[in-house]
């Protein structure tokens, strides 16, 4: 019986990649209603100004009576080492605990005064906090923001509370299957190196991590160099520049000892990791490739590509209808519960991938679907220029607008100065589209991560021998 769904998914991944007719779509002879020159001019310009201390200031206005400013700090876990893995995620959690001016209640209390809303993230490689409020109270906001990275008390009380919280999200965590195929995928494909450690840390630095060490994370790594204060909505830059220089202008450039932290270049080792646990209902399946930087040009024609994979979830309607080839296939044979097309991108390296949840006897059928869109739909004339080529059919000028409204967020400015790069949107096309999924793609070695009922996952060399296509 496994013998003839593999075969069924043979047959999906050759007559899918062909992709619905037009009039199913219902685009024959359309195109699409905003054109890529037309979302292009709705986007405001990327205003840039360095302070003297170093520290960047980026804006984007757009007249809106609401804004977004936020502090963006290159530190993240690729900069910790295995004794502080997770001190900038524990310090997420203390990040709105008080400060030296303003404690917590006050803080809480000042930010809800003025309607706002206060958070923070880390990931590995970044530190964001920002503050959504109304226009009129930007210099408020700049001002607290400034408080809360610059003086927070970090008091001993306040670790403690911190710490049990941080204890229990960690083991809530191992709950998230998603979550932990990610971890377990940036483990393989980055073995050995900063990137393969979780943002999270392990349970044991969680345990012992003490103020002394938070404090020690926050002076090396807290400079105005590897700051950017970005503001997006209704905001004038100028403005935004005075706020700056008034509350940052403090902010340290100097290292102790001159320990300047450098990025470790971080390898890529095409791999397989798996944790086996059948008492779960589900196996979590994601499979990557080494993916380009931030700062590389051939980004952009990548994110096409995984926007023209598109996703699919079981409860989607739409069936052989869908748009997505990998989609139709999921749906029609019941290959999996839910996939998506994923694209993590560092200063230097990433993962370009695909990550699915699917029924423990579908997970080779599954792959087979996948490495076939891959392969075959992304570097081969068989079946990109049919998409990409047919105003009928998914047409660039569509996939650009969903990429440039999807790039389009209120932290982009600050995510194009901590990794500056241009965005050549007008020169993708599908020559060059299928020339960079190749170059990326094609007969390369994967990483792959598993959980749960992953028994029949295939041999990893099946799987790297999937990776390219035999032709006669």
């Amino acid at each position: 019986m496994a013998a003839s769904v593999c075969r069924a998914g043979g047959a999906a991944a050759r007559t899918l990649l062909k992709g619905p007719s037009p009039s199913v779509l219902g685009l024959k002879g359309s195109r699409s209603a905003v054109t890529y020159a037309q979302a292009l001019s709705n986007i405001p310009e990327t205003q840039i100004s360095t302070l003297d201390n170093g520290l960047r200031v980026a804006s984007e206005e757009s007249g809106q009576p609401t804004c977004t400013v936020g502090v963006w700090i290159g530190a993240g876990s690729r900069y910790e080492s295995p004794k502080n893995n997770g001190a900038g995620y524990f310090l997420e959690h203390l990040a709105f605990k008080g400060t030296k001016k303003r404690p917590q209640a006050a803080l809480e209390q000042e930010v809800e005064s003025i309607g706002a809303h206060l958070s923070t993230y880390t990931t590995r490689e970044q530190t964001a906090i920002y503050i959504k409020a109304l226009s009129k109270d930007l210099p408020k906001a700049v001002e607290i923001l400034a408080d809360v990275v610059q003086n927070n008390s970090l008091e001993d009380s306040q670790v403690e509370q911190a710490r049990q919280v941080l204890l229990q999200e960690l083991q809530e965590i191992e709950n998230n299957l998603q979550e932990v195929t990610f971890d377990y995928l940036h483990a393989t494909a980055y073995q050995g190196t900063p990137l393969s450690k979780s943002v999270l840390g392990p349970l044991e630095n969680a345990k012992k991590l003490t103020r002394a060490d938070l404090l020690e994370y926050v002076n090396r790594n807290f400079k105005a160099p590897r700051t950017v204060l970005a503001a997006a909505g209704g905001i004038n830059h100028n403005e935004l520049c005075e706020l700056a220089q008034r509350h940052f202008s403090g902010l340290s450039t100097q290292y102790e000892k001159d320990a300047i932290p450098v990025l470790t270049p971080c390898r890529f080792t095409g791999s397989g990791l798996s944790a086996r646990n059948d008492d779960l209902p589900l196996a979590h399946i994601a499979i990557a490739v080494e993916g380009p930087g931030l700062n590389s040009k051939d980004k952009v024609a990548l994110a096409l590509a995984n926007t023209i994979i598109s996703s699919y979830d079981v409860t989607y309607g739409g069936g052989k209808n869908l748009s997505s080839n990998v989609g139709r296939a999921a749906a029609e044979f019941k290959l999996c519960q839910s996939f998506q097309p994923f694209n993590i991108r560092y200063s230097d390296t990433g993962l370009l991938g695909m990550y699915f949840v699917t029924d423990k006897h579908r997970i080779e059928d599954m792959l087979h679907v996948a490495q076939a869109e891959w392969r075959v739909g992304r570097c081969h004339e068989y079946g990109l220029p049919v998409e990409i080529n047919k105003p009928a059919w998914l047409t660039v000028d569509i996939s650009r607008f969903k990429l440039t409204l999807a790039v389009f967020s209120l932290s982009r400015p600050a995510q194009n100065l901590l990794t500056p790069c241009s965005f050549p949107w007008q020169a993708v096309n599908a020559k060059t589209l299928r020339d960079v999924c190749t170059k990326y793609i094609y007969e390369k070695c994967p990483a792959v991560a598993a959980v749960g009922p992953v028994e029949q996952l295939p041999d990893y060399n099946r799987i790297r021998n999937a990776m390219y296509w035999l032709r006669v």
